[in-house]
């Protein structure tokens, strides 16, 4: 009896119940420093590199120049580029990243499972929906801003559907909302072949394109689309740190510790949905960042989500700058979708990831 009191109860998918983990400062501020290094480095780069070389020194003296701190401006063309082309894909890299980090990290605190996305209950599925319908039934009644707001609108939608059909006596529990999520994924993914199979030639290679994810139409009116979402939800998002910390105990004595867990998972799980969909909205489907960033920040620094979550974001948006650069870049003057990117990257860090953990538990049974 003595044994069973003290081995901790498992929360399923190989984590047990512990005590909030001791924070870590130093790390923590050392990561955080690192990684806003590393972004402003990429930024710099992203912003010179392409077709059009612009010298890190001209972009330096372009930016200031703007914000009024001296420097100079550059020629038409080089202005052009920079400010029209290169910047607003830079922004958009970092909003879309930091969203996706961002949304990662909370799912995995809410399921409490490391292997959680944003994915898992449909978000993404379900914004592909409402693009791919927009553009088969050549829908315009926004302009160029219709494949956006239907791809939001559908996103949004997608998750309290599956919050609503996860309801049972007033409470949701997590099992039956990822299954919800698989079936609705399922049926999201009839959905868009469906639109496909009815869709003309041009349809398709529109759908193809977007389904593929890329920041190739990058502009400042898509910036400030998803801009408000991303800033509402990370900034919202680090005040529930400490209940998803005491969540990780389990649900019973996180309670008993005065967490509302299911107003917990109701906000968090809106929170999600709101970075999600814009930035699926703006972006296409880019799959991993959710999944890779936090998971990586965890092995550095420890479970804590004073640091996990804001450092997701931090991290999210130094991955998808990198990737983003590397996919106009590589293949030069041809542009790889960054959506393609980051799964052939993702992907054999996912399949490692289910062999360590399959590993560390001796099995799943």
């Amino acid at each position: 009896m003595t044994a069973l009191r003290e081995t901790p109860p498992t929360l399923g998918k190989g984590l047990s119940a512990q005590a909030p983990p001791a924070p870590r400062p130093r790390t923590a501020a050392l990561l955080t420093a690192g990684l806003l290094a590393v972004l402003l480095l990429l930024a710099l780069l992203s912003a010179g590199i392409g077709a059009y070389e612009i010298p890190l020194d001209d972009v330096l003296a372009s930016v200031h120049h703007r914000i009024g701190l001296g420097g100079h401006a550059l020629d038409r063309t080089a202005e052009s580029v920079l400010w029209n082309i290169r910047l607003p894909r830079v922004v958009l890299a970092v909003l879309v990243g930091a969203s996706l980090g961002c949304a990662g990290a909370l799912m995995q605190g809410v399921f409490g499972n490391p292997l959680a996305e944003p994915g898992v209950i449909g978000i993404s599925a379900g914004a592909a929906v409402g693009a791919v319908g927009a553009i088969a039934l050549g829908l315009t009644f926004l302009g160029n801003w219709t494949v956006t707001v239907c791809a939001f609108v559908a996103g949004l939608a997608t998750v309290l559907l599956v919050y609503a059909m996860s309801r049972s006596g007033g409470r949701t529990e997590v099992v039956t909302l990822i299954l919800t999520g698989i079936a609705v994924n399922a049926f999201a993914g009839a959905l868009i072949g469906l639109f496909i199979f009815f869709a003309d030639n041009a349809q398709v290679t529109q759908i193809t394109f977007w389904q593929l994810g890329s920041l190739a139409q990058a502009t400042w009116p898509k910036v400030l689309a998803v801009l408000p979402c991303a800033l509402v939800g990370l900034a919202v998002a680090p005040f529930h740190a400490r209940r998803l910390d005491l969540l990780a105990l389990g649900e019973r004595p996180a309670r008993h510790l005065g967490v509302d867990v299911e107003r917990l998972r109701v906000a968090l799980i809106l929170v999600v949905a709101l970075l999600t969909a814009a930035a699926v909205a703006v972006a296409g489907i880019i799959t991993f960042v959710g999944l890779l960033v936090p998971h990586l920040l965890r092995m550095a620094n420890g479970p804590g989500h004073r640091f996990l979550v804001p450092g997701s974001a931090l991290g999210g948006a130094v991955v998808l700058t990198a990737g983003d650069l590397a996919a106009r870049t590589v293949a030069a003057p041809a542009e790889l979708p960054l959506g393609v990117l980051t799964a052939l990257l993702g992907s054999p860090f996912f399949f490692w990831l289910l062999r360590r953990t399959r590993r560390r538990q001796g099995g799943w049974a």
